[in-house]
């Protein structure tokens, strides 16, 4: 059964995701190629914060694990990033403020990298997972402020080149080490290369790991090298985006128990923002990056 976290964690998600849609209607039914996919990148971000703000409000659990021990007023920063995580999505939605709400949200992330993240990587250099947690997160951080470049770029231009910049070494660093991870570990979940293993009901659950390392790895090349760039991201948010549906949603649609679909809900929000980064990165990109300006 669900929890009320979970509840509320399930209904804001499917709230904005059907809100997303709806307002964007028009430019996903004008859009070709791989614009229909990439017109949804901002949906794919909002859903997820508004999956993981519920779970902000839940209260002591994420105060013990979450905040840095030396961080006064222990109590307020769980629900002051909640209320944040569903402020920038409504933002997103309803494509209000975008400007502000993505350089502000990728300074978040940017911040549970330096304070949460980097830390434990650092005192645990040989945790692959403390690498992919990370790197998740500066991925988020990229994919924000790449979209605050996006929409600066008429009142500041040098700051958009920059912010896109960032977004693009960002996911490209991000994607290569999932993809060396991939080849490394293929029994693991593909996407984000976390704890959860493929489940045994998964046909080839091997070839699905080497597959994701593949496309992630040209992909990340590609980024890096700043080679059919928007190609690339766009590969990244299409191959992330499935694997969003299966294995991930599938894996929560079969979960049992409060833990188990609080896991999965965290795993199918945690992958869709990784799809939504590397979407709105794209959307950032010039469509030929031999013929316009190198961003």
């Amino acid at each position: 059964m669900l929890s009320s976290t979970n509840f509320w964690m399930s209904f804001a998600g499917l709230i904005y995701l059907v809100a997303g849609v709806l307002i964007l209607r028009k430019e996903i039914s004008a859009a070709r190629g791989w614009d229909k996919l990439i017109t949804l990148g901002c949906v794919f971000i909002a859903v997820p914060l508004a999956v993981f703000a519920p779970e902000h409000f839940h209260g002591p659990e994420f105060i013990q694990n979450m905040v840095p021990s030396w961080m006064p007023a222990h109590w307020f920063w769980p629900y002051f990033v909640g209320c944040a995580l569903l402020a920038a999505a409504t933002s997103l939605t309803v494509r209000k403020f975008v400007r502000l709400s993505s350089t502000l949200l990728g300074l978040m992330f940017f911040l549970f990298v330096c304070m949460i993240y980097m830390p434990s990587a650092l005192a645990h250099l040989k945790n692959r997972f403390a690498w992919a947690y990370a790197l998740r997160d500066l991925s988020f951080a990229g994919g924000a402020w790449a979209l605050a470049g996006l929409h600066s770029r008429a009142p500041s231009p040098q700051q958009s080149k920059w912010m896109i910049l960032f977004g693009r070494i960002v996911v490209a660093i991000a994607a290569i080490f999932f993809a060396v991870q991939h080849f490394l570990h293929p029994e693991f979940a593909p996407g984000v290369p976390l704890e959860k293993m493929t489940p045994l009901w998964v046909p080839f659950p091997s070839v699905w790991g080497y597959l994701a390392g593949a496309i992630l790895l040209a992909a990340g090349i590609g980024l890096a090298l700043n080679k059919q760039s928007r190609r690339a991201a766009a590969s990244i948010g299409a191959l992330v985006t499935v694997l969003t549906l299966f294995p991930y949603l599938l894996i929560l649609v079969l979960a049992h128990g409060g833990s188990e679909i609080n896991e999965g809900l965290n795993y199918v929000a945690d992958t869709l923002l990784f799809a939504g980064a590397a979407l709105v990165l794209a959307s950032a990109l010039p469509r030929d990056p031999d013929r316009a300006e190198k961003t």
